[in-house]
């Protein structure tokens, strides 16, 4: 068994763990640094046509 601390009554005090969904920092920092890349490569991809990716007429 895991020693863990507990409370004046002898019962033991759960410890918190990282969520696997939901908005948190690091989550929220890898899909900033995906976005980033994602913009970088839509710039590149322009550049390299000479025209948008989206022409309307």
């Amino acid at each position: 068994m895991s020693s863990s601390k507990l409370t004046a009554l002898g019962t033991p005090i759960p410890q918190r763990r990282i969520p696997r969904y939901g908005f948190h920092s690091h989550i929220e920092r890898l899909h900033g640094r995906i976005a980033m890349l994602g913009f970088i490569a839509l710039v590149l991809a322009e550049w390299k046509l000479g025209h948008g990716i989206l022409i309307w007429s």
